[in-house]
């Protein structure tokens, strides 16, 4: 039912709880929707898959950075295998004085091994996590430098120097090479960059520390 006539709000809500009718029943035009947002002015650049992403952008992102290195991952062994100084790289970083996380995927978790399944890729996400901490286990003993392994279901990768971020979406079905990249660049508080900030101190908190 629709009166024909929009009062002000305040007379609406009165007249609908006089009537016992739903506001916005009676008049549709008075209910409030929120304005669509803008594109985040966090956001740098928006890729539609990660390989569109020269390994040199990830790269130079950790090179960049002079207090925070965040990695979090099933694998990511495409950065080892497109740059073998990588472990370098974050030993120097470290030595500079960056805190460096890396969260890789444990290939017995039951969530790393449904995602082989969703992937169709089997077992093989499993070696993977396997290599990946293979690669980075060396970095172990190197002050400044944390190794975890985590067990969740993971949503994003995320790979993080100081306030910009690459954040690679994960779809199902779909191998992470083959899914969205955005690159963020943190210029606000409690805005898109700490949204993925917090998710990986979240995962961090959960994940076991790497032994020697």
């Amino acid at each position: 039912m629709n009166l024909g006539r929009v009062p002000r709000r305040q007379t609406a809500i009165q007249a609908a709880d006089c009537l016992g009718e739903d506001l916005h029943a009676l008049w549709p035009e008075l209910r409030q929707t929120r304005a669509a947002r803008a594109v985040s002015p966090e956001l740098v650049a928006l890729y539609g898959q990660r390989a569109d992403v020269a390994p040199s952008m990830f790269v130079d992102l950790f090179a960049r950075a002079h207090e925070r290195i965040d990695i979090l991952v099933y694998a990511a062994v495409f950065l080892h295998e497109a740059y073998p100084r990588l472990n370098t790289l974050l030993v120097e970083r470290a030595a500079a004085g960056c805190t460096v996380r890396i969260a890789v995927g444990d290939a017995d978790s039951a969530n790393v091994q449904q995602r082989g399944r969703e992937e169709k890729f089997g077992h093989g996400i499993e070696s993977r996590c396997r290599l990946a901490l293979l690669h980075f286990q060396a970095l172990h003993a190197t002050p400044g430098i944390e190794i975890r392994t985590h067990s969740t279901t993971l949503y994003n990768s995320v790979y993080r120097g100081d306030d910009e971020m690459m954040v690679n979406a994960h779809v199902w079905g779909t191998n992470a090479y083959a899914a969205p990249v955005w690159h963020l660049r943190r210029i606000v508080d409690g805005g898109l960059f700490d949204t993925y900030a917090d998710s990986f101190d979240a995962v961090w908190q959960t994940g076991r520390p790497v032994k020697g």
